[in-house]
């Protein structure tokens, strides 16, 4: 198989591995609210499990984001790839079968390990792989037909029950393993694989200067806006609605904010092509969510019409995933930049913890519209901090080595 088809090959299998790993990070959202019933929590107890079991998965993301990252630069990209996919496959699966909240906390916790892998792996490989001016394409390719994972996992979630839709998350992972044998490993990692003289997937060298340590940190603020949204506006969009006046189905607000990001990254992915740069595009993003941060909590939102609307415009915004996880895979060396690709998403999908937690801390004091207005506006200002930081990294030649 020539070149140029094995890297179309690597894409769709990083891109349908995406796929199945939004579908299983989302379904939990999804069918909350009915599993929990099923396992006899109703009321305030029902909420405190939702967040709970929320914070175990993403804390499990946390985790894993270190070891797959640690992982991918010690063993090799494909490793992760693939996994990561058994995993959280494997774990999806049993979440169908949990009869207890200690077996359902259990198994959201491996599978949050698992989801942390996949990206980082898959945006990696690409990034390596393709020439440097047309890369941005294959990781927009990768993001935009992922996040319709989300967009799928509401509707099998509306049209069968909890423990169904689990299982066609798990089976749906599971069936990828049939291409494991289509995904190849990039010329700069086997580079560097031979190269005994460069350590490989060391986490303090990431701290081993003051510019490394803040051009990292500057990665991670990037992406908080997008999980703030994700994790607060439209994960308790049903709350809020209460507050606005408008009868929310979270798993409505998920499929809407999931097509706005799917076509948000299209578009950032092509803009960022066309202006040969990811710094312009993702500033412009920042501008817009902070504009519909206002407009979702105070606007006065007449009917569910325009609220969903409104969540699609919302993941639109937020839509920069792609090239979020982009620059940070750009800003660090080959030795180094799995570590870099899988934690930096990984620790702000944990960042949903903090966020969270001090989103419900301030709830009582100011009430839900001014808490989410508090935190969103600093996810967004902490954003804007980042990415005037970092380097402009479009069509950078990526072969290179961090040195201790």
């Amino acid at each position: 198989m020539e070149k140029k088809n094995r890297v179309y090959l690597l894409i769709m299998v990083a891109a349908l591995g995406y796929f199945v790993d939004i579908y299983d990070l989302i379904v939990f959202n999804v069918v909350k609210n009915e599993s929990l019933q099923a396992l006899g929590f109703t009321g305030d107890e029902l909420k405190n499990n939702e967040i709970y079991l929320f914070n175990l998965q993403m804390t499990g993301m946390l985790i894993g984001g270190i070891l797959w990252g640690i992982l991918g630069d010690k063993k090799g990209r494909v490793s992760v790839l693939f996994g990561s996919i058994v995993l959280y496959s494997v774990a999806n699966l049993a979440n169908a079968f949990v009869t207890t909240i200690d077996q359902y906390a259990f198994w959201r916790f491996v599978a949050g390990l698992g989801l942390a892998g996949e990206l980082g792996a898959g945006i990696t490989l690409v990034s390596e792989t393709m020439e440097k001016e047309k890369r941005g394409y294959g990781t927009m390719i990768i993001v935009t037909f992922g996040a319709l994972g989300a967009v799928v996992a509401s509707l099998v979630g509306k049209a069968f029950s909890w423990q169904t839709t689990y299982i066609v998350g798990g089976c749906m992972g599971l069936a990828l393993l049939l291409l494991r044998a289509g995904a190849f490993e990039s010329g700069m990692y086997e580079q560097a694989k031979q190269n005994k003289d460069v350590k490989k997937g060391n986490l303090l060298s990431l701290f081993s200067t003051r510019s490394n340590v803040l051009k990292y940190l500057s990665c991670i603020l990037i992406g908080l806006p997008i999980w703030f949204v994700i994790g607060v506006l439209i994960n308790l969009s049903n709350r809020f609605g209460e507050v606005i006046g408008v009868r929310v189905d979270v798993a409505d607000s998920v499929m809407y904010a999931y097509l706005g990001l799917s076509f948000g990254d299209l578009l950032s992915g092509i803009f960022s092509q066309w202006l040969k740069s990811r710094k312009k595009v993702v500033i412009a993003y920042l501008v817009f969510t902070l504009v519909l941060l206002f407009i979702y909590l105070f606007a006065g939102i007449p009917d569910n019409f325009y609220f969903n609307f409104i969540c699609f415009l919302l993941g639109a915004a937020t839509g920069y995933w792609a090239l979020f996880v982009t620059i940070a895979s750009e800003q660090f060396g080959t030795n180094i930049r799995s570590t870099v690709t899988n934690t930096v998403p990984n620790f702000v999908r944990g960042a949903v913890v903090p966020i969270t937690l001090s989103f419900k801390t301030l709830v009582p004091s100011v009430g839900i519209i001014y808490a989410a207005l508090i935190v969103g506006t600093v996810c967004i200002v902490l954003a804007f901090a980042g990415i005037l930081y970092v380097q402009e990294s479009f069509s950078k030649d990526l072969n290179y080595y961090e040195l201790d």
